[in-house]
């Protein structure tokens, strides 16, 4: 009898510890998905549009008449870009189109900075943070590249200096240039 009720206490033990093992679960999981990127411009820093491709180009609006240059005389148009809205960061880099040597664009000069309002000119050209330099020709491109912050939250004003050289001789007369360039950007 003392066997059979040392057995009931073991048995009695053991399923006591069965029950008193509880579990419990955490579960973890996430939802992914790709953000955005796109930059868009304006010629005035206010009327943003996409400019995708050479066909629908924003025209610089220089501050004097870009179709009557004579020798000397310096052009100064801007051109800003941000993101788009709910864009990621990103940066920004400017180039030149390789044909914008042809016609009178073998004979201009031109450089690029970057400008803390949307009004381009002399005065703010000067006081602007080198891209090309001044007197470049108007293939080179850009080395730097410029920070864009996300979903619009900053803008970055290129503003161009285009010029005539005093040097130019008369076999300039009555040519034209469509000089192109390119605002490339790359998310962060």
């Amino acid at each position: 009898m003392r066997a059979i009720l040392a057995s009931g206490i073991v048995f009695g033990v053991g399923a006591a510890s069965t029950l008193a093992a509880w579990t419990d679960r955490e579960h973890a999981t996430a939802t992914f998905s790709a953000g955005s990127f796109g930059i868009e411009g304006a010629t005035n820093g206010i009327d943003y549009a996409e400019h995708a491709d050479a066909a629908g180009a924003a025209a610089l609006d220089f501050t004097v008449a870009a179709l009557e240059l004579v020798p000397g005389q310096t052009v100064y148009a801007g051109f800003s870009v941000r993101t788009v809205a709910g864009s990621v960061a990103g940066t920004a880099q400017l180039s030149a189109d390789d044909g914008n040597d042809a016609g009178l664009g073998a004979f201009l000069r031109y450089g690029v900075r970057t400008i803390g309002e949307t009004n381009c000119d002399a005065t703010t050209f000067a006081a602007g943070s080198e891209v090309v330099p001044t007197g470049s020709a108007p293939t080179t491109n850009s080395s730097t590249t410029q920070e864009l912050a996300a979903a619009a939250g900053s803008i970055v004003t290129y503003c161009f200096a285009v010029t005539l050289p005093d040097s130019t001789g008369n076999e300039a007369q009555g040519q034209e240039a469509v000089p192109r360039w390119v605002v490339t950007a790359q998310s962060e």
